[in-house]
């Protein structure tokens, strides 16, 4: 975890102030894929359109490879990130799982039985 996050419980991301400054390019380009153009746009080039809002080189390798874990740690929101991996046919719960290292079944039947055990 970044020296500059509020801890949480084990497991917890927290998405505070410092890592909103830190994604805010990278949150920014995802917001915008909320527009069919941009969406379109960003399928025709997705390294242009991420220097068109200029992520750095970093965000920019996080957004080309999907890593997702990577995006987190470099401040993206998960409701922003999520725009993302809707265009990737990916779900929130696909999501919930690459964050917690369960599958999207084995968190979506966590998530059914209440919630993670582990935090």
């Amino acid at each position: 975890m970044p020296d500059d996050t509020v801890p949480g419980p084990a497991g917890t991301y927290v998405f505070d102030g410092p890592a909103g400054r830190r994604g805010q390019t990278m949150n920014r380009m995802f917001s915008s894929l909320r527009d069919e153009h941009a969406r379109a746009e960003f399928r025709a080039g997705e390294a242009a359109y991420c220097a068109r809002f200029g992520l750095s080189e970093a965000h920019t390798a996080a957004v080309l490879d999907r890593d997702w874990q990577a995006m987190l740690d470099l401040g993206g929101s998960i409701f922003y990130i999520y725009k993302l991996a809707m265009m990737d046919g990916l779900s929130m719960q696909y999501l919930g799982g690459v964050f917690t290292g369960m599958s999207e079944a084995e968190f979506t039947a966590a998530m059914r039985a209440g919630g993670r055990r582990d935090v």
